[in-house]
């Protein structure tokens, strides 16, 4: 049983049945010469219906197949009433041919860059500080010389990228790639210290080189005020002054224990210390690292005896971790240098020794040179 249509599609097909109807009652009562009026008002209303419409229209299978059954009837006069499509197109219907594919319109202006040559241009964007005029110096230089400065420019704005030259200091990565070799970052730590007074907050002060990762402890007490502070500076400029690559950069917080006296002693050797904004540990990503690493790695496997204890754990560990430990970020060899060669002949469990510090906690595999 089929479904029975709505009361709108009822009415809709009642009316248009309706029209029907009557036009061709009109049609069948009429004479010649009123069905000449007949066609030339229906051809006067099509165009402004059409005028009203978009430039093409397109119609379905269904209408096509419509169009063609009362259209085929006219014969060659159908070219005076057709105005949906053209006479052209309405004969390769007839012959039962389909409609070509429509070609997108071509965009105003000259056609889009060559896909290399963009990926150029972004490359030298965002491998650089340069403007559009830089990067078109750069494209010349290299043989590319049909490319116009708008055109530079468009790219860089296609992709969200500022067409003039990055002013300013750039980036806290960039600064930090920039300088990682003369670039140190120093913090404190604390460790609870069992004394014979009770339990204390002992404070070690510590430098990390941002380019090697070597760390340099400068000294620990449980009184770090500013005089402390700044005679553990005199010292470390001291170190600093032997080193092959001079330092130019001393990150530190905005702890109050670093005073004024602390960045004095820096700046009269040239060197400038930067404080990092606040509450924002990952401008001092490194130095907040190498905590995490001797807390897991060290400390916290310890009840720590006196100041000369936690002395004397630091130091163990600083050694292992700058000598013998590999490190992720720098290769996975030590920071002391490349790992041995490995050798032709197989590996014998013989020739590996083990070297421990604290008790067997840190543990340095080796093979002794031959």
């Amino acid at each position: 049983m089929g479904v029975l249509p709505g009361a709108g599609a009822i009415c809709e097909w009642i009316s248009v049945n309706s029209l029907l109807q009557s036009f061709l009652l009109l049609l069948a009562t009429a004479t010649d010469r009123e069905l000449a009026h007949v066609v030339e008002y229906l051809k006067a209303e099509n165009r402004i219906l059409r005028a009203k419409l978009p430039r093409r229209i397109t119609v379905t299978s269904r209408e096509r197949r419509t169009l063609l059954q009362y259209g085929r009837r006219l014969g060659s006069r159908l070219k005076d009433v057709i105005g949906i499509v053209s006479p052209r197109t309405f004969a390769r219907w007839l012959r039962g041919e389909a409609d070509p594919p429509r070609q997108p319109p071509a965009g105003p202006g000259r056609p889009r860059t060559e896909a290399e040559v963009r990926e150029l241009v972004l490359k030298l964007a965002r491998e650089n500080a340069w403007g559009y005029t830089r990067i078109l110096g750069e494209l010349k230089k290299l043989g590319v010389a049909k490319v116009s400065r708008s055109t530079v420019v468009n790219i860089l704005k296609e992709h969200g990228l500022e067409p003039g030259p990055r002013r300013g200091p750039g980036t806290w990565s960039e600064f930090l790639r920039r300088h990682a070799a003369t670039l140190w970052a120093c913090d404190f730590f604390t460790a609870r210290v069992w004394t014979l007074s009770g339990m204390v907050d002992v404070f070690v002060l510590f430098f990390v080189h941002v380019g090697s990762r070597r760390v340099h402890v400068a000294g620990l007490t449980a009184h770090p005020d500013h005089a402390w502070v700044a005679e553990q500076a005199r010292s470390v400029v001291l170190t600093f002054a032997e080193l092959p690559e001079k330092p130019k950069y001393v990150l530190r917080d905005h702890d109050a224990k670093f005073g004024e006296e602390f960045d004095e002693v820096f700046a009269a050797t040239g060197i400038e210390v930067k404080p990092v904004g606040p509450h924002a540990p990952n401008m001092n990503a490194h130095a907040e690292r190498w905590v995490e690493s001797i807390r897991r790695e060290c400390l916290d496997h310890f009840i720590i005896l006196g100041e000369a204890h936690l002395r004397h754990i630091v130091a163990e560990y600083v050694a292992h971790y700058n000598e013998e430990r590999p490190h992720q970020g720098m290769g996975n060899v030590p920071l002391s240098g490349a790992p041995a060669e490995e050798g032709s002949a197989p590996l014998s469990l013989s020739e590996v020794c083990c070297k421990e510090r604290l008790g067997g906690l840190l543990k340095h595999y080796y093979r002794p040179a031959a």
